[in-house]
């Protein structure tokens, strides 16, 4: 009967979201007060049916339901509670379900916190969330009903995919769901604002916090999937330029030029037409993400559908909300007339320059991503777009964004003065030199672009701080009262600061870890030692053993440095019970300066005939600064999002001084 249950709720799920796609609408256009206000009981009612669906899902999980077949083949009696948990979402059936649960989740929040929005615009924006949904109801009870039932029921299942039973991917793709179809709140916006023709500051400040979470949770989720394949793959790196992991950074990478962009239609009345355009593209690449994913066109471990059924619904809808959206903005579009003028040296020309190297990049991922595909579909022979053409075209296309980052918000409104910015920016100049040249000192044997990487990290890092000391006027009105400044700013402000410092660190930890990593791969017996980057391995031999539902050989490393042990390393290689598939658990200790890394592979011979195990040995420089710079940046995300102006439907009349002066972004 569970089962049942939430079946039925997805099919009555579908009924409410179409009441809500259509009625509100018509109600927006007439101006019926009545119809509109449908949207929102609507909304509420449309969530508690996915809510309860998810629900049913989630207990014939913990329960070992194995008569439904989604459940039989996911899961499995001995897998811990919390895999099983995880399991709900780790296939395509239930993933979709957690899809459509997001989205109705974020057309709810609307609801119950839209209320300082217009009526019209409110009852637009739920209904084109209840038109996305529509497509995904479909698209889940006529081709990946996760309740379909399993006669006779096998007595166990078939198990969870190995690499998905871990920690770090059990929270992974909620977080980047949220990310992902939180972007529709900005889609909705963008599309409701162009049927009414008006997008204005107080459309950029509704529209701002939904885009803010969305980048956060989208942040977070990204840097979960980037740990766990560090620690879990076992190959030593964070980023392979996977089709998988490209389809989730091109709408961050939008969703970031959207950010800024909807910053200049609030503060200056400008980039109308172009913010809606982003709003469009940002959903767009999250819709993309999920056909790569669900469409069965990529072999991944994030990868489910293999069913081409599937596959050609999601295009077709794909075809439908892209296709329908650019065109209604080619339609609507050139009525956005924008008031703002500015030159190009401004804050607008450096914020505008930040959009487009933003997309710009999302062009070459999208690019590097779908080339391989088409030109597979069309007869073309298989290729491999990987990480020499994403280091060669992509890092170039961002080194002057960066550069200008810091500049940037030095500059004027409307006009700007490049030299004095760049003038008062000479702290900056003087640490990306200090950086540089520590840089080359220390690795001799590193790539170029490690050490521009450095010398751009410190220009941001100081370049956002001496922002924040103009700011305050520190070193011109005393200390004092630049403290008192600076406790008046507001969180938008802060954020802003902290969100661009977290990107001055993750460029560290990413050229420390991608341009001097060291490596070393052998056989070694017990006893053997080798010695990388000044660190001694020495091998103490592995010993077996049963975990919950697995086997593992567990490996004993002993680190020492200049004779003194540092640290005990205990990686391990898994073999699952039910499926045989063996997977990795590295050895790892984070160091300030980076992380001493081992991973255990199969049994092997020495070139000397001893037997021993192949091993895999790194020392990472800084590659734990790379998520601590992402973990600043989200919290100066939900720093700017806690602000109160972005809990208020329009711009206050009055402004404090303070407040004109910052342009948080």
């Amino acid at each position: 009967m569970i089962a049942e249950l939430g079946h039925f709720a997805l099919i009555l799920a579908l009924f409410v979201s179409a009441v809500q796609a259509t009625l509100p609408l018509i109600g927006a256009h007439r101006g019926d007060a009545g119809w509109m206000a449908v949207a929102r009981p609507a909304a509420l009612m449309q969530f508690l049916m996915v809510a309860v669906a998810f629900g049913c899902l989630t207990y014939l999980y913990v329960t070992s339901d194995f008569s439904v077949l989604n459940v039989a083949e996911n899961s499995h009696t001995d897998k811990p509670l919390l895999y099983k948990i995880s399991g709900v979402w780790g296939n395509h059936e239930g993933s979709m379900l957690l899809w459509v649960l997001i989205l109705s989740l974020f057309g709810s929040a609307v609801a119950a916190f839209g209320a300082n929005l217009p009526p019209s615009l409110r009852a637009r924006v739920l209904s084109i969330q209840a038109l996305i949904a529509v497509g995904f109801y479909l698209f889940i009870l006529l081709t990946s009903n996760p309740f379909e039932r399993l006669i006779p029921a096998p007595v166990n299942g078939n198990d969870l995919n190995p690499l998905l039973q871990d920690p770090g991917l059990a929270f992974h793709p909620p977080m980047l769901y949220l990310g992902y179809v939180g972007f529709s709140m900005a889609f909705s916006f963008a599309i409701a604002a162009l049927i009414e023709g008006r997008v204005d500051a107080a459309w950029a400040r509704w529209v701002r916090p939904w885009t803010l979470a969305a980048w956060c949770f989208l942040t977070a989720g990204i840097g979960l999937g980037s740990w766990w394949a560090y620690y879990e793959l076992g190959w030593g790196g964070w980023w392979f330029w996977d089709p998988v992991e490209s389809a989730s950074f091109m709408p961050w990478l939008a969703g970031t030029a959207l950010l800024h962009s909807a910053t200049v239609v609030e503060k200056r009345d400008t980039l109308k037409g172009w913010t809606i355009l982003l709003a469009i593209i940002t959903f767009s690449m999250s819709l993309l993400g999920t056909f790569l994913v669900r469409s069965g066109v990529l072999t991944s471990v994030h990868a489910f559908a293999t069913d081409p059924t599937r596959g050609v619904f999601i295009l077709v809808l794909l075809i439908i909300v892209i296709g329908g959206s650019l065109a209604l903005y080619a339609w609507r579009g050139p009525q956005l007339m924008s008031t703002g003028l500015f030159q190009p040296i401004s804050r607008e020309g450096g914020l505008l320059f930040n959009n487009l190297v933003m997309a710009t990049a999302t062009a070459v991922v999208l690019l590097g991503t779908l080339y391989p595909l088409m030109l597979d579909a069309v007869g073309g022979g298989k290729v491999s777009v990987g990480p020499p053409f994403f280091n060669a075209v992509f890092i170039p296309i961002m080194l002057p964004m960066i550069v200008v980052m810091a500049i940037g918000p030095m500059l004027h409104w409307k006009r700007g003065d490049w030299r004095a910015a760049v003038a008062r920016l000479w702290p900056a100049m003087v640490a990306a030199l200090l950086a540089a040249v520590a840089a080359w000192a220390l690795v001799t044997d590193g790539p170029f672009l490690g050490i521009v990487g450095m010398a751009l990290a410190a220009w941001l890092a100081i370049g956002t701080l001496v922002e924040l000391a103009e700011r305050s006027r520190l070193g011109r009105d005393g200390l004092s009262r630049a403290l008192s400044r600076l406790a008046r700013q507001p969180r938008a402000a802060w954020g802003m600061t902290l969100a661009h410092l977290g990107l001055a660190v993750t460029i560290a930890g990413m050229t420390g870890a991608g341009a001097w990593v060291k490596e070393s791969i052998q056989v070694m017996a017990p006893g053997d030692t080798v010695t990388l980057a000044g660190y001694e391995f020495r091998f103490d031999g592995a010993k077996n053993g049963q975990g919950p539902n697995y086997a593992f050989t567990a490996g004993h490393f002993t680190v020492s440095k200049d004779g003194r042990v540092l640290v005990v390393l205990d990686p391990e290689k898994r073999v699952y019970n039910v499926s045989g598939q063996p997977t990795t658990e590295a050895g790892i200790e984070p160091t300030f300066l980076g992380d001493i890394y081992a991973v255990i592979g199969d049994e092997g011979t020495t070139p000397d005939g001893k037997p021993g195990f192949v091993t895999r040995l790194y020392f990472n420089p800084l590659v734990a600064w790379m998520w601590g710079g992402l973990m600043i940046m989200v919290a100066g995300g939900a720093l700017s999002l806690s602000d109160r102006r972005h809990r208020i439907g329009a711009p206050s009349s009055r402004r404090a001084p303070v407040a004109q002066a910052v342009g948080a972004d």
